[in-house]
C-alpha cells in the first residue's frame, strides 16, 4: 500500500518523454481554450409590494418587440377601483329607520293619526320579536345612560299641553330618563320652554329588578327646576285661546322694557335652588317591562298598557 501511493519521479518523466515522442505538439504548453459561454440578459426586475389590495388589477403586458426597454423591464401596472356599494341594511335596521320616519313630525305620537299609530304599534312588534337583548335586567350596562323619548301612548303625560291650550305658549323641550344601575336609580324629566322662561320637572325613584325583562319602580321625590328667564322674549304673532285668535303685535312695543326687568331678576331667581317635594305615598309605584333593547333603542311597556319608544342621546336616530 505504501509503495503504491509513494511519489516516483522517475515514472512521471518517462511518461512525459513518451508522449511528446507520439505528439510533438505535446512539447510545449498551449493555452486551452474554451468555447464562449452564451450571454444572458440582466435580471433586473424587481418587486413592488402594494399597500392594500385593490378590488380589481389590470397587468399591462410589454411589448416583445419594443426597442429601448429590457425584456425585463418591470411592467406597468393599472390599477381600477370599483365603486364597493353599500352594505346591505340589515332588517331590524330597516325596521327602526321606518319608525323614525312615521314618528317624524307627530310630537312624541300626541300629533300622530289613528292610521300612523296603527303602523308605529305594528312596527313596535315586529321590533319586539326581534329584540336582541332577552333578558334587559342582565344586561344593565345597556340600559344605563340618558334616553330621550320618542313616542308615547300615554297621552295622560301631557294633561295640559295634549289639550292644545298652551301650545302656543309653553312647550315641551324634552323627555327624558336617565338610568344608573350601579345606584339602582330612574330619574324622568320634562323640560317646558315659554316665551320668558324655561323649567323642568324631574321624578327620582328607585328601581328592583324583578325578572329578566321587569324592574319594580318606586318614586322618592319630585323636584321642580328653577326658571330660567331668557335673555330676548319672543312672542308669537297670534295666540290661540277660548277658540279665538288673539293678535300680539300691539304688545310687542313694551317687549324692550320687559326684557330689562327680566333682567335685572334673573340672576336672582335663578340662584335660588330647585323645589323638592318628597313623595312617601306607598301607592306611587310603577313596573316597567323592557321588551326591546340595543345600544341606542329601547322599547319598554307600563303597567297601564302605555308603550314608550326612547333612543340613547347621542345616536344618529334623533338626527
Amino acid at each position: 500500500m505504501a509503495g503504491a501511493l509513494s511519489w516516483n519521479p522517475f515514472t512521471l518523466n518517462s511518461l512525459s518523454t513518451a508522449l511528446a515522442a507520439a505528439n510533438p505538439s505535446h512539447g510545449r504548453r498551449s493555452p486551452v481554450s474554451l468555447a464562449p459561454l452564451p450571454k444572458f440578459p440582466a435580471l433586473r426586475c424587481g418587486w413592488r409590494q402594494l399597500s392594500s389590495p385593490a378590488p380589481f388589477r389590470a397587468r399591462a403586458l410589454a411589448d416583445d418587440g419594443e426597442s429601448g426597454k429590457d425584456d425585463c423591464e418591470e411592467p406597468e401596472i393599472a390599477v381600477a377601483v370599483a365603486d364597493l356599494p353599500p352594505p346591505p341594511v340589515s332588517e331590524v335596521d330597516g325596521l327602526k329607520k321606518k319608525l323614525m320616519d312615521l314618528l317624524s313630525g307627530t310630537d312624541r305620537g300626541l300629533k300622530a293619526s289613528g292610521e300612523t299609530k296603527a303602523e308605529i304599534v305594528e312596527l313596535i312588534t315586529q321590533l319586539e320579536a326581534k329584540n336582541p337583548t332577552p333578558a334587559p335586567t342582565e344586561a344593565l350596562p345597556l340600559l344605563d345612560g340618558k334616553w330621550i323619548l320618542a313616542y308615547t301612548s300615554f297621552s295622560q303625560l301631557f294633561p295640559l299641553l295634549g289639550s292644545g291650550r298652551l301650545a302656543q305658549l309653553v312647550k315641551v323641550d324634552e323627555i327624558c330618563q336617565t338610568i344608573d344601575s350601579e345606584n339602582f336609580t330612574v330619574q324622568n324629566s320634562v323640560k317646558f320652554a315659554g316665551p320668558l322662561a324655561t323649567t323642568s320637572v324631574t321624578t327620582n325613584a328607585k328601581f328592583e329588578v324583578r325578572s329578566p325583562k321587569r324592574v319594580q319602580i318606586k318614586f322618592e321625590e319630585g323636584i321642580i327646576g328653577t326658571p330660567q328667564l331668557t335673555d330676548d322674549i319672543v312672542l308669537p304673532d297670534k295666540v290661540e285661546f277660548l277658540g279665538q285668535n288673539i293678535d300680539l303685535s300691539p304688545f310687542k312695543g313694551v317687549i324692550s322694557s320687559v326684557q330689562d326687568a327680566a333682567s335685572s331678576v334673573a340672576r336672582t331667581i335663578s340662584g335660588q335652588p330647585p323645589l323638592k317635594i318628597p313623595i312617601n305615598n306607598t301607592n306611587a309605584q310603577s313596573w316597567l317591562l323592557t321588551t326591546y333593547l340595543d345600544e341606542e333603542l329601547r322599547i319598554s311597556r307600563g303597567d297601564r298598557g302605555s308603550v314608550f319608544v326612547l333612543i340613547k342621546e347621542g345616536s344618529p336616530l334623533l338626527c
